[in-house]
């Protein structure tokens, strides 16, 4: 049986930076603090946790000679004043790319547009983003995007996971419904590859594994990317989870795994992997 892993799965460099980050802020300070999970990985939490990265639910939790870690998905602004005001310390472990995304919607409101996002409700990333500018329409589907009424002026970002389909599926819509738009397509470079190798594996291997926390968006993203194309694929989020069934008369297995998916979780996957097809052949790396 052969076994092709994606180059790209796992960490993006904004998680990966995010997490060295609070892993030398653990050491330095002996307890750093963070308002909600670091990223969206339960082992990644935990793992933390150990090393003195403590989660809490508001700044006053934080003792004054404490840092606090703005997470990589973004904070909004009324946070990073009132972190200031009592003059905690700063450490900012923000994804570049998800700033970028925060002064793209300052730039489009700054033209006189409505804004929109294109993203998942209630998700850290997509809250941050839309606390740049003031009422922000967000839009997750098309039945969304076709429940709006008509506009005159609008910009669009998109959380930086989103899948591309789902992005055109609802610039379609708001194309007919807004006289002037302009979209800025924030969709990161590290998902759009993830997302590509994902498709192309899905399409030539017999089964597909995705590794990724149920709570990690882009983790469920490259799932369903894949079961659109394989219906022999599942999602787990350890080694534990694989079932010796599904291997059975298996000649290629794809893996990947999402952007706050550790490196030591896919490597327990493609070791079971191996024990169950009783290979003992190198994995190959699917560019």
């Amino acid at each position: 049986m052969k076994i092709l892993v994606a180059k790209d799965a796992g960490y993006c460099f904004g998680v990966r930076d995010a997490v060295k980050l609070a892993k030398k802020s653990g050491a330095d300070y002996d307890e750093v603090y963070m308002l909600g999970d670091i990223v969206h990985n339960e082992q990644v939490v935990s793992d933390l946790s150990k090393k003195g990265s403590k989660v809490v639910k508001n700044l006053d939790e934080i003792p004054k000679d404490k840092p606090v870690l703005f997470r990589a998905h973004g904070t909004d602004p009324e946070t990073w004043k009132a972190a200031q005001k009592k003059k905690l310390n700063i450490i900012d472990a923000t994804c570049p790319l998800v700033t970028e995304i925060h002064e793209e919607i300052k730039s489009l409101e700054k033209e006189g547009r409505r804004t929109i996002i294109i993203g998942d409700h209630n998700h850290d990333e997509v809250v941050g983003i839309a606390a740049q500018v003031k009422n922000a329409i967000i839009i997750s589907n098309a039945e969304e995007a076709l429940s709006l009424k008509k506009m005159k002026r609008a910009g669009v970002v998109s959380q930086s996971t989103q899948m591309i389909e789902n992005v055109h599926e609802i610039l379609n819509i708001l194309s007919e419904k807004v006289y002037d738009l302009r979209f800025v397509n924030t969709i990161c470079y590290p998902t759009r590859r993830n997302h590509e190798q994902i498709k192309k594996l899905a399409d030539t291997c017999d089964l597909m594994v995705v590794i990724g926390s149920y709570t990690s968006a882009n983790s469920k993203r490259l799932t369903q990317l894949s079961l659109d194309r394989n219906k022999n694929s599942f999602q787990v989020t350890c080694a534990d989870e694989l079932k010796k069934s599904w291997f059975s008369n298996i000649g290629s297995v794809g893996i990947s795994a999402g952007a706050s998916t550790p490196d030591d979780l896919i490597a327990d996957v493609i070791s079971k992997v191996k024990l169950f097809s009783k290979i003992k052949v190198k994995e190959e790396v699917y560019e």
